[in-house]
Protein backbone atom coordinates (compact mmCIF):
# COMPACT_ATOMS: atom_id res chain seq x y z
CA UNK A 1 0.00 0.00 0.00
CA UNK A 2 1.12 3.56 -0.69
CA UNK A 3 1.39 6.19 2.05
CA UNK A 4 -1.96 7.75 1.11
CA UNK A 5 -3.62 4.33 0.93
CA UNK A 6 -2.42 3.59 4.47
CA UNK A 7 -3.96 6.85 5.69
CA UNK A 8 -7.30 6.24 3.94
CA UNK A 9 -7.49 2.64 5.19
CA UNK A 10 -6.85 3.61 8.81
CA UNK A 11 -9.45 6.40 8.66
CA UNK A 12 -12.12 3.99 7.37
CA UNK A 13 -11.34 1.38 10.02
CA UNK A 14 -11.38 3.97 12.82
CA UNK A 15 -14.82 5.25 11.75
CA UNK A 16 -16.09 1.66 11.72
CA UNK A 17 -14.84 1.03 15.25
CA UNK A 18 -16.44 4.24 16.55
CA UNK A 19 -19.71 3.10 14.94
CA UNK A 20 -19.51 -0.15 16.90
CA UNK A 21 -19.16 1.91 20.08
CA UNK A 22 -22.47 3.65 19.42
CA UNK A 23 -24.14 0.31 18.71
CA UNK A 24 -22.98 -1.09 22.07
CA UNK A 25 -24.23 1.99 23.93
CA UNK A 26 -27.55 1.73 22.08
CA UNK A 27 -27.90 -1.94 23.01
CA UNK A 28 -27.34 -1.19 26.69
CA UNK A 29 -29.94 1.60 26.55
CA UNK A 30 -32.31 -0.75 24.74
CA UNK A 31 -31.84 -3.39 27.47
CA UNK A 32 -32.59 -0.75 30.12
CA UNK A 33 -35.77 0.19 28.29
CA UNK A 34 -36.94 -3.40 27.96
CA UNK A 35 -36.37 -4.06 31.63
CA UNK A 36 -38.35 -1.00 32.73
CA UNK A 37 -41.04 -1.40 30.09
CA UNK A 38 -40.18 1.63 27.92
CA UNK A 39 -37.51 1.31 25.22
CA UNK A 40 -37.42 5.04 24.47
CA UNK A 41 -36.72 5.96 28.10
CA UNK A 42 -33.78 3.54 28.17
CA UNK A 43 -32.31 4.90 24.95
CA UNK A 44 -32.85 8.50 26.06
CA UNK A 45 -31.13 7.83 29.38
CA UNK A 46 -28.07 6.32 27.62
CA UNK A 47 -27.86 9.26 25.22
CA UNK A 48 -28.15 11.90 27.97
CA UNK A 49 -25.41 10.29 30.08
CA UNK A 50 -23.18 10.07 26.99
CA UNK A 51 -23.69 13.75 26.12
CA UNK A 52 -22.98 15.00 29.65
CA UNK A 53 -19.75 13.01 29.99
CA UNK A 54 -18.63 14.01 26.50
CA UNK A 55 -19.10 17.73 27.20
CA UNK A 56 -17.17 17.55 30.46
CA UNK A 57 -14.30 15.73 28.76
CA UNK A 58 -14.36 17.99 25.68
CA UNK A 59 -13.83 21.21 27.62
CA UNK A 60 -11.54 20.07 30.43
CA UNK A 61 -10.02 16.73 29.39
CA UNK A 62 -6.69 18.12 28.13
CA UNK A 63 -6.07 20.12 31.32
CA UNK A 64 -6.76 17.06 33.44
CA UNK A 65 -4.38 14.93 31.33
CA UNK A 66 -1.54 17.47 31.55
CA UNK A 67 -1.99 17.79 35.30
CA UNK A 68 -2.03 14.01 35.76
CA UNK A 69 1.16 13.71 33.70
CA UNK A 70 3.02 16.39 35.73
CA UNK A 71 3.70 18.29 32.49
CA UNK A 72 5.14 21.83 32.71
CA UNK A 73 5.45 24.48 29.97
CA UNK A 74 8.68 24.26 27.98
CA UNK A 75 10.93 27.30 28.35
CA UNK A 76 12.42 28.30 24.99
CA UNK A 77 15.68 29.33 26.68
CA UNK A 78 16.05 25.85 28.16
CA UNK A 79 14.66 23.86 25.22
CA UNK A 80 15.35 26.01 22.11
CA UNK A 81 15.61 23.11 19.66
CA UNK A 82 12.35 21.56 20.89
CA UNK A 83 10.45 24.83 20.55
CA UNK A 84 11.98 25.62 17.15
CA UNK A 85 11.12 22.14 15.87
CA UNK A 86 7.47 22.46 16.90
CA UNK A 87 7.26 25.94 15.37
CA UNK A 88 8.79 24.77 12.09
CA UNK A 89 6.50 21.76 11.75
CA UNK A 90 3.46 23.87 12.61
CA UNK A 91 4.33 26.17 9.71
CA UNK A 92 4.85 23.19 7.41
CA UNK A 93 1.48 21.75 8.45
CA UNK A 94 -0.28 25.11 8.03
CA UNK A 95 -1.69 25.03 11.56
CA UNK A 96 -1.40 27.12 14.75
CA UNK A 97 1.58 26.32 16.94
CA UNK A 98 0.45 24.05 19.79
CA UNK A 99 1.52 24.71 23.35
CA UNK A 100 4.66 22.82 24.33
CA UNK A 101 5.15 20.92 27.59
CA UNK A 102 7.84 18.68 29.05
CA UNK A 103 7.75 15.85 31.57
CA UNK A 104 10.83 15.33 33.72
CA UNK A 105 11.54 11.67 32.94
CA UNK A 106 14.51 9.80 31.48
CA UNK A 107 12.32 7.57 29.27
CA UNK A 108 11.87 8.52 25.61
CA UNK A 109 8.22 9.32 24.89
CA UNK A 110 5.75 12.02 23.84
CA UNK A 111 2.03 12.69 23.40
CA UNK A 112 -0.40 15.29 22.08
CA UNK A 113 -3.73 16.36 23.51
CA UNK A 114 -6.42 19.03 23.16
CA UNK A 115 -9.86 19.47 21.58
CA UNK A 116 -8.92 21.20 18.31
CA UNK A 117 -6.08 22.90 16.44
CA UNK A 118 -6.36 26.11 18.48
CA UNK A 119 -6.52 24.29 21.80
CA UNK A 120 -3.80 21.68 21.48
CA UNK A 121 -0.47 20.83 23.02
CA UNK A 122 2.55 18.61 22.47
CA UNK A 123 4.30 17.07 25.46
CA UNK A 124 7.66 15.30 25.41
CA UNK A 125 9.80 13.73 28.10
CA UNK A 126 13.15 15.29 28.91
CA UNK A 127 14.63 11.91 27.98
CA UNK A 128 13.39 12.38 24.41
CA UNK A 129 14.88 15.88 24.20
CA UNK A 130 18.26 14.81 25.55
CA UNK A 131 18.68 11.35 24.00
CA UNK A 132 17.22 11.66 20.50
CA UNK A 133 19.14 13.05 17.54
CA UNK A 134 17.81 16.13 15.77
CA UNK A 135 16.03 14.24 12.94
CA UNK A 136 14.71 11.63 15.39
CA UNK A 137 13.13 14.26 17.65
CA UNK A 138 11.67 15.93 14.57
CA UNK A 139 10.13 12.60 13.54
CA UNK A 140 8.54 12.17 16.98
CA UNK A 141 7.18 15.74 16.99
CA UNK A 142 5.87 15.30 13.44
CA UNK A 143 4.00 12.17 14.59
CA UNK A 144 2.35 14.14 17.41
CA UNK A 145 1.58 17.08 15.12
CA UNK A 146 -0.12 14.61 12.78
CA UNK A 147 -2.33 13.51 15.68
CA UNK A 148 -3.35 17.14 16.17
CA UNK A 149 -3.90 17.88 12.47
CA UNK A 150 -5.98 14.71 12.03
CA UNK A 151 -8.05 15.54 15.14
CA UNK A 152 -6.93 12.26 16.71
CA UNK A 153 -6.59 14.13 20.00
CA UNK A 154 -10.30 14.93 20.02
CA UNK A 155 -11.33 11.49 18.82
CA UNK A 156 -9.25 9.65 21.43
CA UNK A 157 -10.70 11.76 24.25
CA UNK A 158 -14.13 10.98 22.80
CA UNK A 159 -13.35 7.25 22.72
CA UNK A 160 -12.20 7.33 26.35
CA UNK A 161 -15.50 8.97 27.30
CA UNK A 162 -17.48 6.33 25.41
CA UNK A 163 -15.59 3.57 27.21
CA UNK A 164 -16.47 5.25 30.50
CA UNK A 165 -20.13 5.60 29.49
CA UNK A 166 -20.38 1.93 28.54
CA UNK A 167 -18.75 0.86 31.82
CA UNK A 168 -21.06 3.16 33.82
CA UNK A 169 -24.26 2.06 32.07
CA UNK A 170 -23.29 -1.61 32.31
CA UNK A 171 -22.61 -1.28 36.02
CA UNK A 172 -25.92 0.50 36.60
CA UNK A 173 -27.81 -2.16 34.65
CA UNK A 174 -26.13 -4.97 36.61
CA UNK A 175 -26.98 -3.29 39.91
CA UNK A 176 -30.56 -2.82 38.75
CA UNK A 177 -30.88 -6.51 37.88
CA UNK A 178 -29.35 -7.60 41.18
CA UNK A 179 -30.89 -5.09 43.60
CA UNK A 180 -33.94 -3.87 41.67
CA UNK A 181 -37.43 -4.62 42.82
CA UNK A 182 -38.82 -7.90 41.60
CA UNK A 183 -42.03 -6.22 40.57
CA UNK A 184 -40.22 -4.32 37.82
CA UNK A 185 -39.35 -7.52 35.97
CA UNK A 186 -43.03 -8.48 35.72
CA UNK A 187 -43.47 -5.89 33.04
CA UNK A 188 -41.86 -8.41 30.73
CA UNK A 189 -43.69 -11.66 31.11
CA UNK A 190 -42.92 -15.34 30.74
CA UNK A 191 -40.07 -17.02 28.89
CA UNK A 192 -39.48 -14.05 26.59
CA UNK A 193 -38.95 -11.78 29.58
CA UNK A 194 -36.49 -14.21 31.13
CA UNK A 195 -34.54 -14.44 27.85
CA UNK A 196 -34.40 -10.65 27.49
CA UNK A 197 -33.13 -10.24 31.04
CA UNK A 198 -30.50 -12.95 30.45
CA UNK A 199 -29.32 -11.26 27.25
CA UNK A 200 -29.18 -7.92 29.07
CA UNK A 201 -27.16 -9.47 31.87
CA UNK A 202 -24.65 -11.01 29.45
CA UNK A 203 -24.39 -7.71 27.57
CA UNK A 204 -23.82 -5.77 30.79
CA UNK A 205 -21.01 -8.14 31.80
CA UNK A 206 -19.28 -8.23 28.42
CA UNK A 207 -19.79 -4.60 27.32
CA UNK A 208 -16.92 -3.06 29.34
CA UNK A 209 -14.49 -5.65 27.94
CA UNK A 210 -15.76 -5.10 24.40
CA UNK A 211 -15.50 -1.34 24.85
CA UNK A 212 -11.94 -1.59 26.12
CA UNK A 213 -10.90 -3.77 23.18
CA UNK A 214 -12.47 -1.30 20.73
CA UNK A 215 -10.66 1.57 22.44
CA UNK A 216 -7.35 -0.24 22.08
CA UNK A 217 -8.07 -1.07 18.44
CA UNK A 218 -8.90 2.58 17.65
CA UNK A 219 -5.72 3.70 19.39
CA UNK A 220 -3.58 1.26 17.41
CA UNK A 221 -5.14 2.32 14.07
CA UNK A 222 -4.53 5.99 14.82
CA UNK A 223 -0.87 5.32 15.62
CA UNK A 224 -0.31 3.81 12.17
CA UNK A 225 -2.09 6.80 10.64
CA UNK A 226 -0.02 9.32 12.61
CA UNK A 227 3.20 7.53 11.60
CA UNK A 228 2.22 7.83 7.93
CA UNK A 229 0.98 11.40 8.16
CA UNK A 230 3.98 12.43 10.25
CA UNK A 231 6.22 11.31 7.39
CA UNK A 232 4.35 13.73 5.11
CA UNK A 233 5.35 16.57 7.45
CA UNK A 234 8.97 15.65 8.13
CA UNK A 235 9.69 14.09 4.70
CA UNK A 236 12.00 11.73 6.55
CA UNK A 237 10.54 8.31 7.50
CA UNK A 238 13.92 7.09 8.75
CA UNK A 239 14.02 9.77 11.45
CA UNK A 240 10.87 8.46 13.14
CA UNK A 241 11.91 4.85 12.47
CA UNK A 242 15.22 5.41 14.27
CA UNK A 243 13.45 7.14 17.16
CA UNK A 244 11.11 4.15 17.54
CA UNK A 245 14.14 1.84 17.54
CA UNK A 246 15.62 3.82 20.43
CA UNK A 247 12.29 3.61 22.27
CA UNK A 248 12.04 -0.13 21.57
CA UNK A 249 15.56 -0.79 22.87
CA UNK A 250 15.25 1.51 25.89
CA UNK A 251 16.10 -0.43 29.04
CA UNK A 252 13.92 1.86 31.17
CA UNK A 253 10.78 2.54 29.07
CA UNK A 254 8.44 3.26 31.98
CA UNK A 255 7.17 6.85 32.21
CA UNK A 256 6.55 7.36 35.92
CA UNK A 257 3.72 9.89 35.49
CA UNK A 258 1.79 7.75 32.99
CA UNK A 259 -1.18 5.57 33.93
CA UNK A 260 -3.76 3.35 32.22
CA UNK A 261 -6.03 6.33 31.52
CA UNK A 262 -3.33 8.24 29.59
CA UNK A 263 -1.15 5.42 28.17
CA UNK A 264 -2.93 5.36 24.79
CA UNK A 265 -1.95 9.00 24.15
CA UNK A 266 1.80 8.39 24.10
CA UNK A 267 3.75 7.63 20.92
CA UNK A 268 4.57 4.23 22.44
CA UNK A 269 3.08 2.41 25.43
CA UNK A 270 4.73 4.06 28.49
CA UNK A 271 3.69 1.16 30.77
CA UNK A 272 5.11 -1.77 28.78
CA UNK A 273 6.93 -4.15 31.10
CA UNK A 274 6.37 -7.58 29.54
CA UNK A 275 5.64 -9.14 26.18
CA UNK A 276 3.40 -11.90 24.90
CA UNK A 277 0.25 -12.55 22.91
CA UNK A 278 -2.13 -11.62 25.72
CA UNK A 279 -0.26 -8.38 26.34
CA UNK A 280 -0.37 -7.60 22.62
CA UNK A 281 -4.16 -8.09 22.58
CA UNK A 282 -4.66 -5.52 25.33
CA UNK A 283 -1.90 -3.14 24.19
CA UNK A 284 -2.78 0.47 23.43
CA UNK A 285 -0.25 0.51 20.59
CA UNK A 286 0.57 -1.64 17.55
CA UNK A 287 3.74 -3.71 17.60
CA UNK A 288 6.62 -1.23 17.47
CA UNK A 289 8.68 -3.46 15.16
CA UNK A 290 5.78 -3.53 12.69
CA UNK A 291 5.64 0.27 12.80
CA UNK A 292 9.36 0.49 12.10
CA UNK A 293 9.02 -1.96 9.20
CA UNK A 294 6.22 0.11 7.63
CA UNK A 295 8.17 3.35 8.01
CA UNK A 296 11.27 1.89 6.42
CA UNK A 297 9.05 0.59 3.60
CA UNK A 298 8.07 4.17 2.72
Amino acid sequence: MTLYEHISSNKRKSILLIGIFFIVIGLIGYAFGLYFGDIFIGLAFAIIVSIIMTLVSFYSGDKIILRMSHAVPADKREYPHLVNTVEGLAIAAGMPKPKIYVIEDSAINAFATGRDLKHSSVTVTTGAVKRLKRDELEGVIAHEMAHIRNYDIRMMMFVVVLVGVIALLSDMFLRTLIYGRRGESRRIGGLIGAIIILIGLILAILSPLIAQLIKLAVSRKREFLADADGVLLSRNPQGLANALKRIRDDKEPLVEAANKATAHLFIENPLRTFKGRVNALFSTHPDISERIKRLEGF
